[in-house]
């Protein structure tokens, strides 16, 4: 499964949707998915891809980690993964 297939299975299953539904464009609040639920899917792609992503909960837009869009996060973490390997 690639980088972007598990991202978004994450995703869906956070916001309770057919990976189908969510498209790269996606926001998290088009997927109707709330703090909690981006802190969990977060907390599921470091366990999944065994990295850390740069995000702080309590200051999302202070955070290094764009989180705008599918495309972004999925954009994001390819990279963290990437420099994990290297």
């Amino acid at each position: 499964m690639s980088i972007k297939d598990k991202v978004i299975e994450i995703i869906a299953e956070q916001a309770v949707l057919e990976p189908s539904d969510v498209t790269m464009e996606s926001t998290l609040e088009d997927l109707g998915i709330d703090s909690l639920g981006l802190v969990e899917s977060i907390f599921a792609i470091e366990e999944a891809f065994d990295i850390t992503v740069p995000f702080n909960a309590n200051e999302p837009e202070q955070s290094d980690f764009d989180i705008s869009s599918v495309a972004a996060i999925i954009g994001g973490i390819e990279k963290l993964v990437s420099e994990q390997a290297a």
